[in-house]
Formats: structure tokens, sequence, C-alpha cells
């Protein structure tokens, strides 16, 4: 490889490095009480190099909320593999019961930046977490669509607003368990659901 392409390949790296640190300490911290340096150290990069790749501490959120979304949309690859739409969207509910401890500590990642963000004078970011949470209500609606029941994205509306509900509990009680509690009565409700005939 030519040093230039060394370069570009590490500039790539430290790129999503920082980003990947951005989620991660947004998520924790909360977007007023993270500070560039608590980015920079998170990702081992120092402080000075985070201003080469961005800006604002606000085009940082942006790289956070698109790393939710890029995470968003593997795990929707992921699933896909998955023959059954109601299968994939009980993997689903089970994956967020698998983040019960993350989510009792913080809540859910899009979800309290999207509540942190909508509090700002400004209303541009809000509107960029929303999105992140709007692919996931088109995804899941696409499962109950492809189910064939009726009025997906109402079903598709119920089932994210349970799981943000229980990521809002588990982490105002700091209880774990009721993600646990919760996602298994999302699971009986997948199970309850009537396929029309035909469908």
């Amino acid at each position: 490889m030519t040093d230039s392409v060394n370069r570009r390949v590490a500039a790539s790296q430290k790129r999503r490095r920082l980003t990947a640190a951005a989620a991660r300490v947004l998520h924790e911290q909360g977007v007023e009480r993270t500070t560039l340096a608590d980015i920079a150290r998170e990702a081992d990069v120092p402080v000075g190099n985070v201003y080469y790749y961005f800006k604002t501490k606000d085009d940082l959120v942006r790289a956070a909320l698109s790393e939710h979304g890029t995470h968003l949309g593997e795990l929707a690859e992921e699933l896909g593999r998955l023959a059954d739409p109601r299968g994939r969207l009980k993997a689903l509910v089970e994956a967020w019961i698998g983040q019960r401890d993350v989510a009792a500590r913080f809540g859910c990642p899009a979800g309290t930046l999207a509540v942190e963000l909508d509090k700002r004078a400004d209303g541009v970011l809000d509107a960029e977490a929303g999105a992140v949470i709007r692919q996931l209500l088109e995804w899941v609606g696409g499962q109950f669509r492809e189910l064939g029941l009726p009025d997906p994205d109402g079903l598709a509306l119920t089932l994210v607003a349970g799981y943000q509900g229980m990521s809002l509990l588990a982490n105002a009680l700091r209880d774990p368990d009721v993600m646990t509690r919760e996602g298994t009565r999302l699971l009986r409700w997948l199970d309850s659901l009537e396929v029309p005939a035909g469908g």
C-alpha cells in the first residue's frame, strides 16, 4: 500500500472510532454533559484530532445518530435472515431483552437522545433522532405487513411504544427485570396475533 492509502485507511478508522465512541458516550452521559474530550478519550484519539473530523459537538451528535441508524440497519439485515416475519419480530424483542442491563442504566440509545434533543431550541437534531426511530417503525411495520395483519403501522407503533416504555421504566427504576417482564409480555402478544386466512 502507498503512504497516501495508508493515511486514508488510518483516517477512516479514526473517524469510525470517534463515531462509535460518540454513540456510546452520548448515550451514557447525554448531550449536555458530554464534552469532545470525553469522546476523544473513549476513542483513544487526541482531543485536537476530533476537530479535524467533526467541527462541532452537534456534528458528533449527528455521527452518533448515524451510528444508531447503521446499527439498526445491521440488526434488520441479520434478522432478515430468519424466514418468518413473526420470528423476526420476536428476535427483535429478544434482542431488546438482551440489552436489559444497558437499558436499565441508560435507557434506549435513540429514544433518550430524541428526548434530550427535543428540549433544545434549534429543532434540528431532534428531527434527525426521530428519523432513527422512524426507521425502526418502518422495519417493524414491514414485518407486520408481510404477515398480512391489518393495520401494520398501528401494530408497529404499539410494539415500538412498548419497547420505548419498558426502556424508560427500566431506566427510571434502575430495574433490568422490567425489560424481561415487559419483553416477555410483548413476545406473548406477538404470538397471540391471528394471521388472517390466506395471509
